[in-house]
């Protein structure tokens, strides 16, 4: 990419937002940006209202010309920022559609943006009652590198990282809400996606309770090799702030070139395979 900085200051700010406040959750949000210098500021899923708001998530969903993203539009103007973060979105076009959305801010105002493909609908989650299943894959850019969106259980989904992979990833980030119950599976895949994709891989977490809910933190950083950069603590709020170089990108791939052996037959067998009736 042209004009490619390669040196990139990270926030990872694992938040605890409080449920269907937004105007709480916006000044919460202001106060990280405002107090810390970074190039890009990153809170976790449906940092905006709050992960457990059932039903009256309809009523707090927002479009992307809302007042919220507004709002984080002029703080990022202002702070020569990208910042990301989870809300529900309303569809653009049709009414009573809503999505579970990550949304990016880039420093001009521009946004991009990412909607969950895969909803947990087992135990304690109900996303598949309130949310619609995104279905765009698409890579960002910015004057940093290439970067791919996932939200929470998309992790687990290999497929969603090796395509942000293949459109040329630098950096996958994973906005999450993950409770304590689901913390030890989270913490086995996350180095794994960063070393099968050799790209840069952050993870932000929301932290506090929330009904019957209790979200672990823990927002954590690892390099194109599995090596972990840095990791917030669990159950507090906090923000962790470090500086990365893109360049180990392409280190990564000289010592472990998985990308180049990439065999892509094997996509055209899974989409055959998912087609049949195995279990």
């Amino acid at each position: 990419m042209v004009g490619l900085h390669n040196m990139v200051k990270i926030a990872l700010i694992s938040m605890r937002p409080s449920i269907g406040n937004k105007i709480k959750n916006l000044k919460k949000m202001e106060k990280f940006i405002i107090n810390s210098n970074a190039d890009f500021y990153i809170f976790g899923e449906m940092t905006l209202t709050g992960y457990r708001c059932k039903d009256n998530i309809k009523e707090l969903a927002e479009n992307i010309d809302g007042f919220s993203v507004s709002f984080l539009k002029k703080l990022a103007q202002k702070k020569k920022c990208y910042i990301i973060f989870g809300m529900s979105r309303l569809d653009e076009k049709i009414k009573g559609v809503i999505y579970n959305s990550a949304i990016l801010i880039h420093p001009d105002g521009d946004l991009s943006i990412y909607d969950k493909w895969f909803f947990p609908n087992f135990g304690p989650f109900e996303e598949k009652l309130f949310f619609d299943e995104g279905e765009k894959i698409n890579i960002i850019n910015s004057k940093f590198g290439r970067i791919g969106l996932i939200i929470c259980y998309d992790i687990f989904f290999p497929e969603l990282c090796k395509a942000y992979t293949l459109q040329g990833a630098d950096i996958i980030i994973c906005i999450s809400a993950s409770p304590s119950i689901t913390r030890r599976y989270f913490e086995k895949i996350i180095p794994t996606r960063a070393i099968e994709n050799t790209t840069f891989f952050f993870y932000s977490n929301l932290v506090g309770t929330q009904e019957d809910l209790t979200f672990w933190g823990g927002s954590q950083a690892y390099d194109p090799l599995g090596n972990l950069i840095i990791k917030a603590p669990y159950y507090k709020e906090s923000i962790l702030t470090f500086e990365i170089d893109i360049n180990q990108v392409n280190i990564a791939r000289s010592n472990r070139p998985v990308i180049r052996d990439i065999r892509p037959e094997i996509y055209h067998d899974l989409y055959n395979f998912s087609r049949k009736n195995i279990y």
